[in-house]
């Protein structure tokens, strides 16, 4: 049994393009009904204006005149009205006694009758029009008095009739609908092209299909947590969802808007003025890390590119952990082959029958082991930050770096607030720890290696209400012209002190610092170490991270 067609509604361009057509063709048909009016009562009024022109004439005439005091005004008026009607093309002239009795007629049968119309306002004296039947049918016709000075003594009438106005207007309106056919077809072919067209746009699509398309669109654009922009041809923001306006930091309508008019860092604002595509780049904005990937929209004159956005800081941090913590495991295992070592010195020093020289080993191994644990330890109280310290110390240590803590430095438990995270203070102080190692490292293997000793001083301390984080290095130093650059991203001095771009990979965690310490508030700056080296100083405002923890649900 074959299965019933279901029958597709019409796309949305057939029914515009049906309603189009049936409004042109009204339109057409009424722009002809009202000129065939108009012609009509323009004709009507040609022909009324022709016939009072032609009686008047007549009854003017001075010929007329002397053939109604004739004996026999027929005889006379009879081929003069014939003359009349051929030149001025009207139907009839009749020219009547005051009676209303015919001395001429086309139809020479008539004359001798009586008119059939009005006469009485010619009578008074007065010419006047009227549509009338009469002998010929139904006319148009106008009567004028024919006067002796005062006195009315004979009438004049002149007339066209209906028939002759009708088929002058019938030859009028077949041009006229000539006119509208073209013009409806002129609209059809403009309507059906313009539907045409609308049919491309929409892909076929009913009202029905595409309102359910657009809801799809909105919930599916709220829904995607990633960020996600279209830029016009003059890069102005054509749509941005939610993620997107999270992850640049967008308040207020930003629809419309130039890429340059965000304030976004410009790394990030020539990624997206960029023509060509961009590829899981990094950026920073003020708070975050993004992941930017480009793709151009080819079509049209005026190209637009479609831009998304994946929330990198999570992941940085993680990633930035799991380094430290990768750290810490290779001290460890470093600390592990150096005790193997130290305690196969032990074995030998005791089977050669060196006990005292084997103890005085081991005590002062672990005196120097314990040394740096108790200044720590008695220097900063604060578990993270002791933690840290002590797993940077053993990375450096096996760069040949010692890592050093200045002597104001002082922390005690619970003098950091709840409003800084500690993820935050492991990012800015391991990331400084960590350039200042490799500069001191890097440093001392260009002087020769030992001729020059490598450290790097930490301080951490309150000062003023702020927390300080001060790290120096007897590196390199950095040049009075990079002091700006040294915290744009992709800024390095790594492999032979060449500035890279942020393919490399290089140059973030300067960046980093520098992010973590705007969102909690606090500063960054760099300054000459007194060893030569670099000095970057953070502060972190204790106070204002303390109302933050407050006022956090």
């Amino acid at each position: 049994m074959r299965k019933p067609r279901i029958r597709r509604p019409h796309s949305l361009a057939g029914r515009l393009f049906a309603m189009q057509t049936v409004l042109v063709a009204a339109v057409v048909a009424g722009c002809a009904a009202f000129a065939y009016a108009a012609d009509r009562g323009q004709a009507e009024d040609a022909a009324r204006r022709q016939v009072t022109a032609a009686a008047a004439a007549v009854a003017a005439s001075p010929a007329v005149r002397d053939a109604v005091r004739s004996a026999d005004p027929a005889a006379t008026l009879r081929p003069y009205a014939e003359r009349v009607r051929r030149d001025t093309g009207v139907d009839f002239v009749t020219i009547m006694d005051r009676d209303g009795t015919r001395w001429t007629h086309p139809d020479p049968d008539r004359i001798g009758e009586r008119f059939l119309g009005h006469t009485g306002p010619a009578l008074d004296g007065r010419t006047f029009s009227e549509t009338y039947t009469g002998t010929l049918g139904p006319s148009v016709r106008a009567v004028a008095p024919v006067t002796d000075g005062n006195r009315v003594i004979a009438l004049v009438s002149a007339g066209i009739t209906v028939d002759v106005i009708s088929a002058e207007i019938r030859r009028q309106l077949v041009g006229l609908l000539g006119v509208a056919v073209a013009a409806l077809a002129l609209g059809g072919a403009g309507t059906y092209l313009l539907n045409a067209r609308l049919r491309r746009h929409t892909h076929g699509m009913n009202a029905t299909e595409l309102a359910r398309v657009h809801d799809y669109h909105e919930a599916a654009l709220h829904a995607v947590r990633e960020g996600l922009l279209m830029l016009d041809g003059e890069r102005r923001i054509a749509l941005v969802n939610d993620g997107g306006r999270e992850l640049l930091g967008l308040d207020g309508d930003a629809i419309g808007r130039r890429v340059t008019e965000l304030g976004l860092p410009p790394a990030l604002t020539d990624a997206l003025l960029a023509p060509e595509p961009r590829v899981d780049e990094l950026h920073l904005t003020a708070d975050r890390i993004v992941v930017l990937n480009t793709s151009p929209v080819s079509g049209g004159r005026r190209n637009g590119t479609v831009v998304t956005l994946r929330d990198h800081t999570e992941l940085q941090a993680l990633s930035g952990e799991l380094d430290s913590v990768r750290g810490f495991a290779e001290a460890l295992r470093s600390q592990a082959h150096e005790a193997a070592n130290r305690l196969h010195a032990v074995v030998s020093l005791i089977e050669l029958g060196r006990a005292d020289e084997a103890v005085d080993f081991v005590t002062a191994e672990l005196e120097l082991a314990q040394a740096l644990t108790d200044r720590v330890v008695a220097a900063v109280a604060e578990p993270v930050l002791a933690a840290l310290l002590l797993g940077k110390a053993a990375q450096a240590n096996e760069r040949g770096v010692e890592l050093v803590l200045a002597p104001d430095t002082g922390v005690d438990d619970g003098l950091l607030p709840p409003g800084l995270p500690a993820r935050d203070l492991v990012t800015i102080l391991g990331n400084l720890i960590d350039n200042a190692v490799d500069a001191a490292a890097g440093e001392a293997l260009r002087e020769g290696g030992p001729a020059r000793s490598a450290y790097v001083t930490v301080t951490v301390r309150a000062d003023d209400g702020d927390l300080l984080l001060r790290v120096a290095d007897t590196g390199p130093g950095v040049a009075p012209d990079a002091v700006d650059e040294v915290f744009r991203r992709g800024w390095t001095t790594k492999a032979g002190g060449a500035e890279r771009s942020p393919a490399h990979g290089r140059g973030l965690g300067l960046a980093l610092v520098q992010q973590a310490a705007r969102r909690n508030g606090g500063t960054v700056a760099v300054a000459e170490a007194p060893g030569g080296g670099a000095e970057f100083t953070v502060r972190l405002p204790l106070r204002s991270l303390r109302v933050r923890a407050a006022v956090t649900p």
